[in-house]
């Protein structure tokens, strides 16, 4: 693949690849998932790793720390569960193909091949749900001062081969199992493995 450098980009925090009809897998979370304090240890531990791979461990890092379920979880109530699922099939066909999906307690992880550009995509679903969920903070169990639902990055990697494919819908699909939600991965409704 070629990966030409107008498709990168850099919103300030994280570099983005964003190239039309690439699969990308992607991953975001509400803005409570991962305390601040927490961030700022696995800086600490990471702080004698080569730059070159400081994002893939802190990847890891905050991958394996959102499995634990922190923060308010608001997408363990099914309403709202149910309210970020539809959002990500709405424009499936149109925007983008949907390949895989799970909705987490406290994040989401989605795969698509793009038609869009790929900021336009997830901001879509992040202020179509954000915005629901604010309007019902007591019902979600969002705490009244909150002002954020989402954090604002997001973690996306595009996928380079048929391998990798299967091997990430195949992460998506057991993230439920690894964080204790349920046994097998067709147990999970909010998730394309339930479907």
């Amino acid at each position: 693949m070629d990966e030409n450098d107008s498709a990168w980009s850099n919103r300030g925090y994280l570099p983005h690849y964003d190239e039309r009809g690439m699969c990308q897998s992607l991953t975001f979370r509400l803005i409570d998932s991962i305390p601040q304090k927490v961030i700022r240890q696995f800086k600490d531990e990471l702080k004698n790793v080569d730059p070159e791979f400081i994002n893939r461990e802190m990847r890891k890092k905050m991958e394996d720390i959102l499995s634990r379920g922190m923060g308010c979880c608001a997408f363990k109530y099914d309403e709202l569960a149910e309210y970020m699922q539809n959002a990500l099939i709405h424009f499936d066909s149109q925007r983008y193909e949907l390949l895989a999906w799970c909705i987490m307690p406290n994040h989401v992880h989605v795969l698509i091949r793009t038609e869009d550009k790929l900021s336009k995509i997830v901001q879509s679903w992040k202020s179509y749900v954000g915005k629901y969920a604010l309007q019902h903070k007591t019902k979600f169990g969002i705490a009244q001062e909150q002002k954020e639902f989402w954090l604002r990055e997001y973690w996306d990697r595009y996928i380079r081969d048929e391998k990798h494919l299967i091997k990430t819908i195949d992460y998506i699909h057991q993230n439920p199992v690894k964080g204790g939600l349920c046994q097998h991965a067709e147990e999970w409704r909010w998730s394309s493995a339930y479907k």
